[in-house]
């Protein structure tokens, strides 16, 4: 069974949850997006998004307004206490990780270190 996160673990902000809601019934999936963090992009880390048929049993799980956030133990390491935020301006439009641990990142906002 999922874990369910504390406030404190992560959070997915209204507009990102209205986002992935949005998402899923275009693509006929469950309002379920997955965060993960692997090595690699310009910092160390890169943040991988995509939408989730369910959470595995050992994910924290996150919910906004009916949306789910999983994340994986290992990547809940490296992103404990972040806010994933949905955000759009005329350099387009992304996902964004708010993520405290993170003691470095890049311009595009998708890789950091700690």
């Amino acid at each position: 069974m999922a874990e369910v996160a504390d406030i404190s673990d992560i959070t997915l902000s209204p507009s990102a949850a209205a986002r992935v809601a949005a998402i899923a019934e275009r693509q006929g999936k469950p309002a379920i997006l997955r965060l993960s963090v692997e090595g690699g992009g310009c910092s160390g880390f890169q943040y991988r998004f995509g939408l989730a048929d369910a959470p595995d049993a050992d994910d924290c799980v996150a919910e906004t307004s009916g949306v789910r956030l999983v994340v994986d133990p290992v990547s809940l390491d490296l992103v404990r206490g972040a806010c994933v935020d949905f955000v759009e301006s005329l350099g387009g439009a992304a996902f964004r990780v708010e993520n405290p641990n993170a003691a470095a990142g890049c311009g595009c906002g998708s890789s950091f270190a700690i």
